[in-house]
């Protein structure tokens, strides 16, 4: 879908991608005042939802809404809009939502703004580190100042990959035999938690590839184009309650995410043939 040219500016999406970036931050801001302080309520299995999870977004949505109010909102923590505007705000004020429960360092904040199925600007914040990895569309992908690059590994075997599994797991189930098909053809394997740090991380180097068979549009959004506009491949593939075998579509549909994102299209198409069905 052709993006409107009066959204395309340089002026519309370096703004776009400045308030990204700002709420982003003051999400993780909003994280880290909460840590050792929240209570926690289940919203299923293994799948957790703290008090600073909707104090995050209640400040991202705040802070993106008071500039653009005819702007629609997307929000893992409910308090969804997204019917008044083909410009929609997918966020998720906590990635990795279990990981910050126990204190295990890999969380985060993540901010994009899609129009329809094209993600223009994103912004994905580490509160740990202090990490923020930003982009624009067709303005490339920074960690702070430093321009963002994959890597490009020379084989399949020399990747370092990363995989999102859902919350609950079945021993039968897609995840665990895409997992065992893969394993054996890659350097090695690293399940993170969150999906936006998976993504970031790739569009830095710090990993080579990355697939998920089904995951929500605010885990992804911001991450897809930080990974593409670092170099990233990013390949479609079946999602598991798609009955037919190859999607239809060339791009990743924002409703419905599954995809291989990699380094370089050798690891990208690997990493496609391996996926079993």
């Amino acid at each position: 879908m052709n993006v409107p040219s009066e959204l395309m500016t340089s002026e519309r999406l370096h703004e776009y991608g400045e308030f990204a970036e700002v709420a982003a931050r003051a999400g993780g801001d909003v994280l880290r005042d909460w840590r050792g302080r929240f209570a926690v309520s289940a919203k299923g299995p293994r799948d957790l939802v703290t008090e600073a999870d909707l104090a995050s977004q209640k400040t991202i949505r705040e802070i993106l809404l008071s500039k653009f109010p005819d702007h629609g909102f997307i929000g893992e923590e409910g308090d969804q809009d997204s019917s008044i505007s083909s410009l929609r705000w997918m966020v998720d004020p906590l990635d990795g939502t279990s990981n910050y429960v126990h204190g295990f360092p890999a969380y985060c904040v993540s901010v994009a703004l899609a129009y329809h199925d094209e993600v223009l600007a994103g912004a994905i914040y580490d509160p740990v580190a202090d990490e923020c990895f930003t982009a624009i569309r067709g303005g490339g992908a920074r960690l702070e100042n430093t321009v963002l690059r994959t890597t490009d590994p020379p084989q399949l075997s020399d990747a370092l990959v990363a995989v999102s599994f859902p919350p609950h797991v079945e021993r039968e189930s897609l995840a665990v035999a895409d997992f065992l098909s893969i394993v054996p053809h890659v350097h090695s394997v690293r399940r993170t938690g969150s999906t936006a740090i998976n993504l970031a991380y790739l569009a830095a180097g710090r990993l080579d590839g990355f697939w998920v068979r089904r995951i929500a549009c605010w885990d992804v959004a911001a991450g897809l184009l930080i990974a593409a506009e670092a170099g990233a491949v990013v390949v479609p593939c079946r999602h598991p309650d798609d009955p037919s075998k190859l999607p239809s579509q060339t791009a990743v549909s924002l409703d419905r995410p599954a995809f291989v994102a990699a380094a370089n299209q050798r690891v990208a198409t690997g990493l496609h043939d391996l996926l079993t069905g």
